[in-house]
This record gives C-alpha cells, structure tokens and sequence, in this order.
C-alpha cells in the first residue's frame, strides 16, 4: 500500500533530519533529547516497513521477519517516547539557561 510507502520515506526523512540536528548541537540534554527523537522515527521506520512486509506477504517467512520488524520497531519507539519525555523539561531548562547566558552577555557588552 501507497500509504506505508509514503510513512516508511517520511519516517526515515525525520530520523536524517533529527541526527544531523543531534550532530550540530553542543548541548548535552540537546543531545540525549534529539537522540531520544531520532529513536522513535527510526522505530516507526521499522514499524512500517514491518506493516509493509506483512500486509504484503510473499512467503511464511516474510509474515515472521514483518511480525519481527514490527515488535522491535514498537519497542524502540516506545524506548524513545520514554527518553523523550524524560529528557524534555532538562532540554526546556538548559536552552532557557542558554537564551539567558546569551541575554547576559548581550547586555555587558552593550
């Protein structure tokens, strides 16, 4: 189906776009927030290429890697929903510290 297709390529886009951010990021809960991110698209990534596998099947074997892909897709993106929630009011707190710092320094040298 056109639909897990269209989910597969728009999942793997988000996990891309979350670890090049991760990369450019010198902040440590920045990171651990956007490597928890990164972890749920790549979940729903194999997730849906599980889906995919199952819903279109060309052998009992494709039915158990799809079933497979799906239960460790599931689960490493609930991991990552885990860490996420985990991890979001320490990001909150350190850019709020950063925009603060920046504030300082913006005013001492003005």
């Amino acid at each position: 189906m056109a639909i897990f297709i269209f989910m597969i390529i728009f999942s793997l886009i988000f996990y891309m776009l979350y670890k090049v951010k991760y990369f450019r990021t010198h902040l440590p809960v920045e990171k651990k927030w956007l490597s928890a991110k990164s972890s749920m698209a790549l979940g729903s990534f194999v997730f849906f290429f599980g889906v995919n596998t199952v819903i279109n099947p060309l052998s009992t074997v494709a039915i158990v890697v799809g079933i497979v892909l799906i239960l460790i897709g599931l689960g490493s993106f609930l991991a990552g929903l885990k860490a996420y929630r985990y991890y979001l009011p320490y990001a909150i707190k350190e850019a709020e510290a950063v925009k603060e710092q920046e504030m300082k320094e913006k005013t001492v040298t003005n």
